[in-house]
């Protein structure tokens, strides 16, 4: 019974108060019944009250104080617990400042990102994209498990576009606390396959509108993933395999395909960008060969295919076409340019890179 009784906060803070009242209730009659016959005029209530207000207060005019040896050792139970008192407002505002400062580390007061990237667990390969994902100055919410690593991102990264959320993964409500609702694509970093698949298919209940990512350890899973709603399902060992099969009979492809996948590092470093067709880019409309001569011509930029909206609502993407095509409002156009031309394009088209 007493058990159930303390584990009602309500009902422990009512009482712990009425406790504290009491005590202090006793020693204003015990302080006045032992001062009543002395010079002390502690033997009159209000003059009691206000000696233990200015003792509790550490203020101590000195106006009153306890001249019988009883009184005294009443007044040394209110210097003590004036010691106590503040003890326990210090400690309190301490405490709480530091619950502050830790909810804020650990995510717990939220984010108002929207459009963002969310990681969710945490690896090596987790800080490789998140890495090329800061490179083109993407916002990231990155979700973990673990306090220590909690640290080790903080320590690592100290930018503004980087959100972390200490959260159970099963803990599917806290999610909103990252903002997830209004993400644009959700990266299911989890460790194994099945842990992978069971986690979208629970998120998805909760969230049934989010895009999401999935790296494969066993590309046979690829068709159960894009059933269960994902976007974007990626082998690991497809991937490596052709790149290192690459490397084998043609080193320079492979050194060029790789150098082009990641963001460029500086003006003069090359990669792949694309960017939508809105009714600001002077592009529109254009035939196709006579934008890639035009980009080329201006901009040093190539332009290597485009990917254009079907009627089912998904995308089809032209690798550098042959066939007569205009470029239409919503289109992408998928170009090789560096860094410098990246800056004037983006001012020329008025859109940032990529989808998101």
């Amino acid at each position: 019974m007493l058990h159930k009784i303390f584990e009602n906060r309500k009902l422990k803070l009512v009482i712990i108060i009425v406790g504290v009242f009491a005590i202090y209730q006793g020693l204003i009659i015990a302080l006045v019944e032992v001062e009543k016959h002395s010079d002390s005029g502690l033997g009159d209530y209000s003059n009691a009250y206000w000696y233990s207000l200015v003792t509790l207060t550490t203020v101590g005019y000195g106006d009153l104080y306890p001249t019988t040896p009883n009184g005294r050792i009443v007044g040394g139970v209110f210097v003590l617990l004036s010691m106590v008192f503040y003890g326990t407002i210090i400690g309190s505002i301490s405490t709480l400042l530091h619950n502050l400062k830790e909810n804020k580390k650990l995510g717990h007061e939220g984010t108002n990102f929207k459009n963002h990237i969310i990681i969710i667990g945490w690896d090596d390969f987790g800080t490789l994209v998140t890495d090329q994902l800061l490179g083109v100055e993407k916002k990231i919410g990155i979700v973990t498990d673990s306090k220590t690593t909690i640290d080790f991102i903080n320590d690592k990264y100290h930018s503004k576009n980087i959100f972390t959320l200490y959260n159970d993964y099963s803990n599917l409500d806290f999610y909103r606390k990252i903002n997830i609702e209004e993400s644009a694509m959700v990266f299911i970093n989890l460790e194994d396959d099945a842990e992978k698949l069971v986690f979208v298919l629970n998120l998805k209940k909760v969230y049934p509108n989010l895009k999401f990512a999935v790296v494969l350890d066993n590309s046979e899973l690829k068709e159960t993933f894009e059933v269960a709603g994902v976007m974007h399902v990626i082998s690991k060992h497809e991937i490596s395999s052709k790149l290192l099969a690459s490397y084998i009979f043609e080193p320079d492809v492979a050194d060029y395909a790789e150098s082009i996948m990641s963001f460029a590092d500086s003006d003069e470093d090359f990669d792949i960008k694309q960017f939508s067709v809105s009714l600001d880019n002077p592009l529109l409309n254009m035939n196709y060969e006579e934008a890639f001569f035009k980009l080329k011509k201006e901009y040093n930029a190539v332009l290597i295919g485009i990917s254009k909206n079907k009627n089912d609502g998904t995308r089809e993407l032209f690798k550098n076409p042959v066939i007569d095509i205009n470029i239409e409002l919503s289109d992408y156009l998928i170009m090789i340019i560096n860094g410098k031309t990246n800056k004037v394009l983006k001012a020329l088209f008025q859109v940032e890179e990529g989808l998101i």
